[in-house]
């Protein structure tokens, strides 16, 4: 893994303070764990900062977790420099792109869409775009493999993407109509391009034309039978006598 270090001393704004809505929000969230594991809240709580903080997560906003978590500060830096669903440095305003650079996307063209990037924001991940409207970065794995090439724009993924589609979404954050998440080529979900295959009447508990009720129904009530508590249990046996020169084993 690649060293993660927080964004330098300049970019750092001075100070952080909840929302009143989102400190009421992560106070209900602590209020999920007992006593003394409030700790486990930081994760949740960080992503709502870094929502709050428009996309990025700064050094004051892990110290001010770290201290309503009663956490030293060491252990919340640990958290927010680990996991990489925090950015450490500020990204665009407007869209952040995750590219998914794993190998079905790859495949399906996931580097042409680096392309479209790389000359649209800028040349190198993780650098804001002239007018700091955007970033991007590669990612591993996002999870839609059936759908490649795919990019997760903050909470959404775009699938199914080309360079030309891909572009159409990067239009869509620029004129502030946010586009229609999920697949980008008229593709239902993850179903194959020509459509459903299956299930197309609805599913089993669906009536046919050769069943007169739902599927799956008992004809009758079940029939009482015995707790379900109730074990089996081997009879008892005699205990074995202790092996001595009279009595061998």
């Amino acid at each position: 893994m690649s060293v993660r270090r927080l964004a330098p001393k300049e970019l750092q704004p001075e100070s952080f303070a909840f929302s009143e809505e989102n400190l009421a929000w992560a106070k209900r969230e602590i209020t999920k764990y007992p006593p003394g594991r409030q700790f486990s809240a930081v994760i949740a709580i960080m992503w709502r900062a870094q929502e709050q903080c428009g996309g990025w997560l700064p050094e004051a906003a892990i110290r001010v977790i770290g201290d309503m978590l009663e956490m030293p500060h060491i252990r919340a830096l640990e958290v927010a420099t680990f996991y990489t669903m925090f950015q450490l440095n500020p990204v665009g305003k407007k869209a952040h792109v995750q590219v998914c650079g794993t190998t079905p996307c790859r495949l399906r063209g996931a580097g042409e869409l680096i392309e479209v990037c790389k000359s649209r924001i800028h040349h190198d991940p993780l650098h804001l775009s002239a007018d700091g409207d955007f970033s991007w970065e590669e990612v591993e794995c996002a999870g839609a493999c059936v759908n490649a090439p795919m990019v997760q724009i903050w909470k959404d993924t775009y699938e199914d993407l080309t360079p030309e589609s891909l572009n159409k979404v990067l239009d869509g954050f620029v004129s502030g109509n946010k586009p229609k998440p999920g697949p980008q080529n008229g593709r239902q979900y993850a179903a194959p391009i020509s459509g459903p295959t299956t299930l197309k009447t609805g599913g089993i508990n669906v009536a046919t034309d050769t069943h007169d009720g739902p599927a799956l129904t008992d004809q009758e009530p079940k029939k009482a039978s015995e707790s379900a508590n109730t074990q089996e249990r081997p009879a008892p046996k005699a205990p074995v006598a202790d092996a001595t020169e009279k009595n061998p084993p």
